[in-house]
């Protein structure tokens, strides 16, 4: 894509962001669970690692929701009937955001009991 200015990759970026927040419940919950973590690690002190592990954390339950979501979006547009492969693959990327929030709640409690005892 040849004379595409940098902004414009960042505007189409910022414009994915924009419809999937509106069209995703799913990321929705994560960006209030987010903001429930940070609210609470400022609450709590959190030390500059602990921020690191809570953001590394955050930032990957929410990029691997933009990416099932892209991979539901995908598929949905190849096909309209059932196919289990098109399943198969909508379910791997909804459990791949799955394991990282069952993670992200194991770290996040890992990261706040101590300072919460």
């Amino acid at each position: 894509m040849r004379g595409v200015r940098e902004r414009d990759r960042f505007a189409w970026a910022w414009s994915g962001m924009k419809a999937a927040v509106k069209e995703e419940a799913h990321l929705r919950f994560h960006l209030a669970a987010a903001v429930v973590a940070f609210a609470t690690g400022g609450i709590v002190g959190l030390s500059r690692w602990e921020w690191a592990v809570l953001l590394l954390t955050v930032g990957a339950v929410i990029t691997l929701e933009l990416v099932n979501t892209a991979i539901e979006r995908a598929v949905d547009l190849v096909t309209d009937e059932f196919h289990p492969l098109a399943k198969a693959a909508k379910d791997i990327a909804a459990a791949a955001v799955l394991v990282a929030a069952g993670l992200a709640v194991i770290i996040g409690v890992l990261l706040f009991w101590p300072h919460l005892r």
